[in-house]
């Protein structure tokens, strides 16, 4: 069993829109960065990724740097696989796993009902064809599949490497009682930039989130301060992250993340087509927030 654990930043993937070449110096600097502020893994390809926007070239591209860019700070990585069809999940699959990724994010995409049987066949078959990796099952009723029911998590609970749920449902109690009812199993991340400290204290390990990008540094002390169960400081950390993360829920998240790490003086470029750049007003709002969080 794994130990996965405190912060994974949801890493954008820096694009040339020219060309379609992944900016590699600008990737690798933004990794360097997140690592010397502390974060405990990397995950490139989430939905801060961009990924849908992405060629099978382009999501290995990205994988190769950014795996060969955490070697000295030896972080896991923990790839996104996102597909309609299983047959997809497991060639996507096939490739991270050869250029070394310690884990897979697994998200499955719906474009007709698939039934609870057809949802656990798609994660158990990725996790059976690679069992030296480790997954996480991705749930998020607001984006591609939904919600990935109950049940269906119990039953990938027994699993042996299917070890963490990232859940972004936003529901506490659905985290409660899956962590009562499989916590012995499985493991939890927070996903949703409103709960992660109180996903923290009802059990969970981390906080997987294309913010953390931004405020790396701030995202690895409200972890360090809730491991050292000082809730009332890490109450406040959160409170004071709270203005970035309310600007990002105002507009896209990849342009958002992307906008505010410009900023910063990381050249990743700009939201992948056909999604638009930011105008003045959001990038404006973006800029007071980051001068807010200091």
């Amino acid at each position: 069993m794994t130990d996965f654990h405190g912060i994974f930043p949801y890493l954008v993937s820096p694009i040339d829109a020219a060309s379609g070449h992944v900016r590699e110096t600008a990737l690798r600097g933004l990794v360097e960065h997140v690592l010397q502020c502390g974060v405990h893994g990397l995950s490139p390809l989430g939905s801060t990724g961009e990924f849908a926007y992405l060629s099978l070239e382009q999501r290995a591209q990205i994988v190769r740097v950014v795996v060969d860019a955490a070697a000295a700070g030896r972080v896991p990585v923990v790839a996104g696989v996102a597909a309609f069809s299983t047959a997809q999940a497991l060639r996507q699959a096939e490739a991270y796993a050869r250029l070394g990724v310690d884990g897979l994010i697994l998200i499955l995409q719906q474009m007709f009902p698939i039934p609870p049987r057809g949802v656990e066949s798609y994660f158990r078959a990725v996790a059976q064809a690679f069992p030296r990796l480790s997954m996480t099952v991705y749930t998020n009723p607001g984006l591609l599949g939904g919600e990935i029911a109950m049940d269906v998590l119990d039953e990938l609970s027994h699993d042996p490497n299917i070890e963490y749920v990232k859940d972004a449902s936003s529901d506490t109690g659905r985290i409660l009682t899956l962590l009562n009812r499989m916590g012995g199993r499985i493991r939890v991340f927070s996903a949703s930039a409103h709960v992660p400290l109180l996903v923290l204290r009802l059990g969970g390990v981390g906080w997987m989130a294309g913010p953390a990008c931004v405020m790396p540094r701030e995202c690895v002390r409200l972890y360090d301060l809730a491991r050292a169960q000082r809730w009332d400081e890490a109450l406040a950390e959160q409170r004071r992250q709270w203005a970035i993360n309310e600007v990002f829920a105002k507009y896209a998240l990849a342009a958002c993340v992307k906008t505010a790490l410009r900023l910063q003086g990381f050249e990743v470029g700009e939201p992948l087509a056909p999604q638009q750049p930011l105008g003045p007003k959001a990038v404006e709002e973006i800029r007071r927030a980051l001068a807010q969080l200091g």
